[in-house]
């Protein structure tokens, strides 16, 4: 027997979606029937996405969003509602890093990591959670389809890794905020999970795989491979959709087993 999830009729909204894993969980909802907000700071890369979406037969939309400006987020979610419709599917997706030892993270490194991966999704979150809960107030019994909250971590949050050990914080922030946001945001029907990705080829990063410090990292690795961001698809369409309702406050590895 055939099995589908269709997102049909609900709005989704993807954080850093100019690039990497962004471009990719835009793509994926787009195709699994969802409209899509494309939030970045460069437009340019935004409008490019739209157009490939739309020759798709997808529908998107695009907005400027710099999750570090705080200020600037109730507005940038408000533009994106009043042109694509209310926010359904929230894949809080925007993060950064820096490559360097404990020893030597300065103050601004620090909190260029942390006002993107934990500040900046927290208040991404909490405006999309606002609107969540007003609508589910505002609904009669049983008419609100519920809410989809998709954090993006990393296996880092679960496995201390050298090196990145600001980044490993940050995403270990990002899980106990998922777990918070679920037990606070459950009862409106609201479900709030974390997918942690492992090592994923992307385009940021995919020159260091040939390399040989990249090399010796795919060696080290459970099944000596790097994921395909496609990898990630079946489990973010299942996150977002409506049969995933019994499913909140999960921490999914998608990493290969490497976080073991």
């Amino acid at each position: 027997m055939a099995y589908s999830l269709d997102l049909s009729g609900r709005v989704a909204l993807v954080t850093g979606a100019s690039s990497g894993l962004g471009t990719q969980f835009a793509k994926t909802l787009s195709r699994a029937g969802a409209a899509v907000i494309l939030a970045s700071r460069r437009l340019d890369r935004l409008k490019d996405l739209r157009s490939h979406i739309e020759a798709e037969g997808g529908n998107a939309h695009v907005i400027e969003l710099d999750v570090t400006d705080t200020h600037g987020i109730a507005a940038a979610i408000a533009r994106a509602e009043a042109e694509a419709g209310p926010i359904d599917i929230l894949v809080n997706n925007s993060g950064v890093s820096t490559t360097q030892r404990l020893l030597d993270v300065q103050p601004q490194d620090f909190d260029f990591i942390f006002d993107t991966n934990v500040r900046g999704a927290f208040f991404v979150a909490q405006e999309v959670g606002k609107r969540m809960v007003a609508r589910a107030r505002n609904a009669e019994v049983g008419a609100y389809p519920g809410g989809r909250i998709i954090n993006i971590a990393s296996m880092a949050g679960l496995k201390v890794l050298p090196q990145i050990g600001a980044y490993c914080m940050s995403k270990s922030a990002v899980i106990q905020m998922t777990k918070a946001m679920a037990l606070e945001w459950g009862r409106f029907g609201i479900n709030v999970n974390a997918i942690c990705p492992g090592y994923i080829d992307t385009e940021i990063n995919h020159h260091h795989w040939s390399t040989e410090q990249g090399q010796k990292l795919i060696h080290m690795l459970p099944r000596k491979r790097v994921g395909q961001p496609q990898d990630l698809d079946a489990l973010l369409v299942m996150l977002a959709s409506g049969e995933s309702g019994f499913i909140n406050g999960a921490v999914i590895a998608a990493d290969d087993g490497f976080a073991l």
